[in-house]
């Protein structure tokens, strides 16, 4: 098991990706348009992938929402590697990078149609907060945020 530090250019990242886009396809149906015009991963700079056997199996990224916050984006195992604890790690090594970074927080956002990431957020100490941004009244996203 290794973990990977990267950007969105590197392929095994995009292949999790996409598989990502299906699963929140399915799971968001109608509203599935309006989120996905805020996850392009077209500029990521701060990517972890999650390998076991040399296969990348769950992945992360992170980029700057404001001077001292990061927004986590882009989280997801596949469904053979789930209850594994893979995503909790890529979680803190996200979190590590970003205060390497010097950022103090993080936020992000997920949907009522997601327990799991929900669950996930709630384990590694993200607290729920009022939905910021482009969530604002928008009823099925929840959103977290957690001290560095």
């Amino acid at each position: 098991m290794t973990i990977t530090r990267t950007d969105s250019s590197n392929k095994d990242f995009q292949y999790l990706v996409k598989f990502l886009d299906q699963d929140l396809a399915i799971r968001d149906g109608d509203e599935h348009a309006f989120y996905h015009q805020f996850n392009s991963i077209d500029q990521l700079k701060n990517c972890v992938l999650f390998y076991v056997d040399e296969k990348p199996v769950a992945c992360g990224a992170f980029k700057k929402y404001e001077d001292d916050t990061v927004e986590i984006k882009r989280m997801y195992s596949l469904p053979e590697s789930r209850g594994k604890g893979f995503a909790s790690k890529i979680l803190a090594e996200l979190e590590i990078w970003a205060k390497e970074e010097d950022f103090t927080f993080a936020v992000l956002e997920t949907g009522l149609k997601q327990p799991e990431a929900i669950a996930l957020y709630q384990k590694n100490g993200y607290q729920l907060i009022p939905n910021y941004g482009q969530y604002i009244g928008i009823e099925n996203s929840v959103c977290y945020k957690k001290t560095l």
